[in-house]
């Protein structure tokens, strides 16, 4: 009996142990990657907390999720190493369970505490609240622009639109209308001063409010191209698993794409990233040049990347380039661009940047930013082709850099920075304009002589007139409690596949095939080396044949299809001859993939073998 209890206490010990260390663990992640979150996204909303934690990797900038690692997993694996090392220093004292008992206590406690303030920082409870809520306002006041007139004036007018990353109104001096001390973004400043901000008879700034779903850079575009907030039914980012991007809506893209333009959206960065590609492809077939395309042309050397791609220096070079191509056709052209050195987490200096700001490296981008911006413009005045073209300047969402705006008290409105230049129409009136980035779709139109009936597209209101905006009319508050509802209207326009099986793998309700792939040592004698592929797992339908892909070449130039041969217990074998490939001494690359009954074709694992 006391060797049957003896055993009892061991394994309640052992599972305890390694529920102590799991929950201590997991707790440490928890709690750092909450405090690096905060610490990363300034004013962070929970929309924004949704598109960030489910965004893909693809084209991210690697120096965060480095820096995520280092913040986050490092000290959960510091304190495994401890608790391990505690552990085994008192495991044959009575203390033990006393240790153990406390380190889940302390492990609870922590994790729950600091959720809990995050949910209540992020006021999740009315955001979760609001998701199963389906409010009528976008239903009632969305314009939808294939039921209105739109007219072009008999010469039509080229576009230059730059979204300006993490541009805000709020860098100027107090007396401009920003909120420091001293003015970060002076070009920036005169520029709106001496053009149309919608400031009316006032000097200080204006600027448009970021919305829910407008407050990251792909809602951000969206938004102010269609007049409507990115709030859809599945996550954002997932945009890019349907076959398009919003079928129902017209946008900035499609009415200038259907009267003739030449569109072209030149980013530094993947333009894949966030669904940009897919965005601006559907709506107006803008041709995409970002970083993959800079590469692929020889825009910039194969091993360059800096940031998030190449800086802003040279964008504004390339920018000038296409520029004068564009020119010299005889369509009207539109030319979008995107700035990213002021990216957060203290954007990127280039060899332009000064240190006017000392060791505030974000300011001295940003100051860096409005003088290239600024420099751009210049050169863009000089030209012959502006005296009929229209530029428009907008920040693309207000800030996530965690401590740049810090100081700023809280009855400061953020606002995102906007300037339209050499417009074609003149403002009704001097009055000063409440209004948000979904108001840039109508008003763009506008300052390229577009008429159309009622001064309303989207969301948005025509600025140039006297008619009122949403947030004009209902109020801040009110419009953002709204659009953070469901909405039917949306989904008619998202048109939404949810049983896409692209969809359903990232939202982990079906798994990919897989299988464990191996392989012998290459065999001198025969000549050969044997692949293995065994454990197949999450196969939908039977398994139609199982292929390797071989190559030694880095361009694929050298690839062999070998159909592997099935053993009676469902594993496939398959030996690969080193003298089809001229007996090449290096690495072999190896491909498995996967043929089911109805003739998809599944990648299912890979291998390196080395042949000496």
């Amino acid at each position: 009996m006391k060797r049957k209890n003896s055993r009892i206490k061991k394994v309640i010990c052992i599972i305890s142990t390694i529920l102590t260390i799991t929950l201590a663990v997991l707790s440490t992640i928890i709690c750092f990657s909450i405090k690096w979150m905060f610490d990363t996204w300034s004013n962070l909303t929970m929309d924004e907390l949704v598109y960030h934690l489910t965004a893909p990797l693809e084209g991210t900038n690697e120096g965060m999720i480095k820096e995520y690692l280092n913040v986050c997993i490092v000290p959960a694996i510091l304190v495994l190493i401890f608790i391990v090392i505690l552990f085994i220093t008192y495991r044959k004292q009575k203390r033990y369970f006393i240790i153990m008992g406390i380190g889940l206590i302390l492990s609870l406690f922590a994790a729950v505490f600091v959720v809990h303030n995050a949910w209540d920082e992020l006021d999740a409870g009315n955001y979760v609240k609001a998701q199963g809520t389906y409010s009528t306002f976008i239903d009632d006041y969305y314009v939808d622009p294939i039921d209105i007139e739109i007219k072009f004036p008999e010469k039509k007018r080229n576009l230059i639109y730059i979204f300006l990353e993490s541009m805000e109104i709020t860098y100027a001096d107090k007396k401009n209308g920003g909120a420091f001390e001293e003015n970060v973004i002076p070009e920036l400043t005169r520029i709106a001063q001496q053009n149309e901000d919608f400031s009316g008879e006032d000097n200080k700034l204006n600027g448009g409010y970021a919305m829910p779903g407008s407050t990251w850079t792909m809602g951000a575009m969206f938004s102010q191209t269609s007049g409507i907030p990115l709030n859809i039914s599945i996550d954002a980012n997932s945009m890019d698993t349907q076959e398009t991007f919003f079928p129902n809506i017209i946008t900035l893209g499609d009415i200038l794409g259907q009267s003739g333009y030449n569109q072209t959206l030149m980013i530094g960065s993947d333009a894949t990233f966030g669904g940009r590609r897919l965005y601006f492809t559907d709506h107006g077939n803008y041709s995409i040049e970002d970083y993959n395309y800079a590469v692929e042309s020889g825009m910039i050397p194969e091993d360059y990347k800096v940031w998030w791609g190449y800086e802003d220096r040279k964008l504004f070079g390339f920018a000038k380039e296409q520029l004068l191509q564009l020119a010299e056709q005889d369509a009207p052209f539109n030319l979008t661009l995107l700035t990213v050195d002021t990216h957060f987490e203290d954007g990127y200096p280039c060899e332009m940047c000064s240190d006017t700001f000392g060791e505030n490296q974000y300011a001295n981008v940003m100051a860096c930013s409005s003088s290239q911006v600024n420099g751009f413009l210049e050169w863009v005045q000089q030209q012959e082709f502006y005296e009929n073209t229209t530029i428009v300047l907008v920040g693309d969402h207000p800030t996530m850099d965690k401590d740049f705006c810090d100081n700023i008290g809280s009855d400061y409105m953020r606002k995102v920075y906007t300037v339209y230049i050499n417009p074609a129409i003149e403002k009704e009136g001097n009055t000063e304009r409440i209004y948000t980035t979904f108001d840039d779709f109508p008003t763009t139109l506008a300052a390229l002589g577009i008429e159309f009936e009622g001064d309303r597209l989207g969301l948005g209101t025509n600025l140039f007139s006297n008619k009122q905006t949403l947030v004009e009319r209902f109020g801040i508050e009110t419009v953002r409690k709204e659009l953070n509802k469901k909405s039917k209207r949306m989904e008619e326009l998202a048109e939404l596949d949810e049983s896409k099986e692209e969809l359903l793998i990232r939202e982990g309700e079906i798994s990919l095939p897989t299988a464990d792939v191996q392989a012998d040592a290459y065999n001198f004698e025969s000549g050969t080396f044997q692949v293995a592929v065994s454990d197949i797992l999450n196969v939908q339908n039977n398994v139609e044949a199982v292929m390797l892909a071989v190559w030694t070449n880095e361009d694929q130039s050298d690839l062999q299809w070998i159909q592997m041969e099935r053993k009676e217990e469902g594993d496939y074998f398959a030996s690969i001859n080193v003298p089809n490939f001229n007996y090449k001494v290096g690495e072999y690359y190896v491909d498995a993939y996967l043929v089911d009954g109805e003739g998809e074709q599944y990648a299912i694992g890979s291998i390196v073998v080395f042949v000496n």
